[in-house]
C-alpha cells in the first residue's frame, strides 16, 4: 500500500496537480481498500490537523511580517545593512547576507526573502557589474538564513507536526543563523577578491552614522531580544509571541513610523491572506496523508528498513540527508516539513538524535534542496525575478554549495551549535 501511495503522489505531480491536491489524492487508496474507514473519516482529519493552539502561531506570523514590511522597517534595515558591511569587498552582496540574517526577525520564510531581495538589491548588484547568474546565486542561498533564524515558519511547522517545542527550535536557530551567516560572508569575500567585485561604499561610515542608523532600525532589531527574553522568563509560548508582535508592529507603524496607512494595513493582509490559505491547505491535506500513512505504520516500518539497513548513527543521518536534499528539490518547504520529516524523525529519534538538533538541521536541508535544480522553489524565484538561466545560476552557485557543505559538516557534527541556547535559556 505504501508503494501505491508514493507512486500516486509521483504521479499527480507529474500530471500538474497542485501539491496539495496530491497529498490529499494519493491517500484514496487507503480509505476505499481498507473496508473499515468511511471517506468522511478524510474531511474529519483535515478539519482536525487546523486545531491546534501552537499552530496560531503561523498567522500572527505571517501578518506581523507583512504588517513590519508595510511600516518601512525593511528599507530601514537595508540602510544599516548597507553601513555595516557595504564597505567590505563585495559590498552589495554582503549587504544581502547580512539583511537575511535580520530579515529572520520579521518574514519567516526564505522564499519571501528571496523574493524581497531580488527585487530591491538585485539590479543594483547587476548595475555594479555582479554577472546575473552571480547575483543570483548570491539572493538565493543568502535566503536560507531566514528560514534558520527565529520566527522562522519552517521551525514552527516542524514543531507543530513532530510534537516538537517551537519556543525551543527559536532558541535553536539563533546560533546556527549567526555561523551560516559568517561563512556565506567569508565566502562573498573571497570570490569578491578573486574577480574585483567593489564595495559598494568608499569607506566605513563614521560611528555617528552608524549609530543613527541603528536607532532608525532598533524596532525591528529589539524584536529577537524580545523574543529571547520572553521564552527565557516564560512570558510568553510561541503562539502568544506571535500574537504580540502583531500588536508591537501596528504599534511602530502607527505611532512610532507613521508610515502604516490604511490602504498599506489592507494589502498586508491581502498579502498574509493568501500567503496563510496555501499553507493551511497544505497543513490540511498532509494531516489526511499523514493519517493514511500512520494506519499503514510507515513510519515503524521505513524505520525499521533503515535500521536494518546501517545502526550507525551517521549513516543514517547520511541516508536521512540524502532524501531531505532530494525531496526538497521536488517539493515546496511547507510541504516537504509536513509530510517528510514525520516519517524520517522516528528513525532519527531511534539512532539517539536530539530532535531539537535534528529541527534545526532539517529544515536547513529542505530549503537547500530549494535551491538546486530541477524545481528548487527559491532557485526559480529568483532566476524569474532576474531573469537568469537555471543552468548558469547553477555553475555561480557552486562556491556557495560547498560553503553549505562546510556548515552542515559543522552543524551535523557538533549539536551544541543548536542544542546550546535552548539548554542555556529554558
Amino acid at each position: 500500500m505504501l508503494l501505491l501511495i508514493a507512486a500516486l503522489f509521483a504521479f499527480f505531480l507529474f500530471v500538474g496537480q497542485p501539491v496539495a491536491f496530491a497529498l490529499a489524492l494519493s491517500a484514496i487508496p487507503v480509505f476505499i481498500l481498507s473496508g473499515t474507514m468511511p471517506p468522511t473519516v478524510a474531511v474529519q482529519k483535515m478539519v482536525a490537523a487546523t486545531q491546534s493552539f501552537p499552530l496560531l502561531a503561523v498567522p500572527f506570523f505571517i501578518l506581523a511580517g507583512n504588517l513590519m514590511n508595510a511600516t518601512g522597517i525593511t528599507n530601514r534595515l537595508v540602510g544599516f545593512s548597507r553601513l555595516l558591511t557595504g564597505w567590505i569587498a563585495g559590498g552589495l552582496a554582503q549587504v544581502s547576507i547580512v539583511l537575511s540574517f535580520m530579515m529572520g526577525g520579521i518574514s519567516g520564510s526564505a522564499v519571501a526573502d528571496a523574493a524581497m531581495e531580488s527585487r530591491l538589491l538585485g539590479p543594483s548588484m547587476i548595475a555594479q557589474n555582479y554577472p546575473k547568474a552571480v547575483a543570483a546565486a548570491i539572493l538565493a542561498v543568502g535566503s536560507i538564513i531566514t528560514a534558520t533564524i527565529p520566527p522562522s515558519i519552517g521551525l514552527i511547522l516542524f514543531g507543530y507536526i513532530n510534537e516538537v517545542s517551537i519556543g525551543r527550535l527559536f532558541l535553536a536557530g539563533i546560533l546556527p543563523g549567526a555561523l551560516l551567516t559568517f561563512i556565506l560572508m567569508l565566502t562573498t569575500w573571497t570570490l569578491a577578491i578573486r574577480h574585483g567585485y567593489a564595495a559598494d561604499l568608499a569607506a566605513p561610515p563614521k560611528a555617528r552614522e552608524l549609530w543613527k542608523s541603528f536607532i532608525e532600525s532598533i524596532w525591528a532589531l529589539m524584536f529577537p531580544i524580545i523574543l529571547i527574553v520572553g521564552f527565557r522568563f516564560g512570558i510568553f509560548t510561541a503562539t502568544e509571541a506571535g500574537a504580540f508582535l502583531v500588536f508591537y508592529a501596528l504599534i511602530v507603524g502607527v505611532f512610532v513610523y507613521r508610515e502604516l496607512t490604511l490602504q498599506k494595513m489592507r494589502e498586508a493582509l491581502n498579502a498574509s491572506v493568501s500567503d496563510l490559505g496555501m499553507i493551511m491547505l497544505l497543513i490540511m491535506m498532509a494531516g489526511v496523508l499523514g493519517y493514511a500513512m500512520t494506519i499503514e505504520r510507515a513510519p515503524q516500518q521505513i524505520t525499521q528498513y533503515a535500521t536494518g539497513l546501517s545502526e550507525n548513527p551517521i549513516a543514517i543521518l547520511l541516508m536521512v540527508t540524502m532524501v531531505m536534499v532530494v525531496s526538497g528539490m521536488f517539493l515546496e518547504g511547507a510541504a516537504n516539513i509536513l509530510l517528510i520529516t514525520p516519517i524520517v524523525m522516528p528513525v532519527l529519534t531511534a539512532a539517539g538524535f536530539d530532535p531539537i538538533h535534528m529541527g534545526v538541521l532539517m529544515v536547513f536541508l529542505i530549503n537547500i534542496g530549494g535551491l538546486t535544480p530541477p524545481v528548487g522553489v527559491i532557485m526559480f524565484t529568483v532566476c524569474g525575478v532576474l531573469n537568469v538561466k537555471t543552468g548558469a545560476y547553477t555553475r555561480a552557485a557552486l562556491p556557495f554549495f560547498l560553503a553549505l557543505l562546510v556548515f552542515y559538516v559543522l552543524l551535523a557534527s557538533f549539536p551544541a551549535i543548536s542544542t546550546a541556547l535552548p539548554s542555556l535559556l529554558m
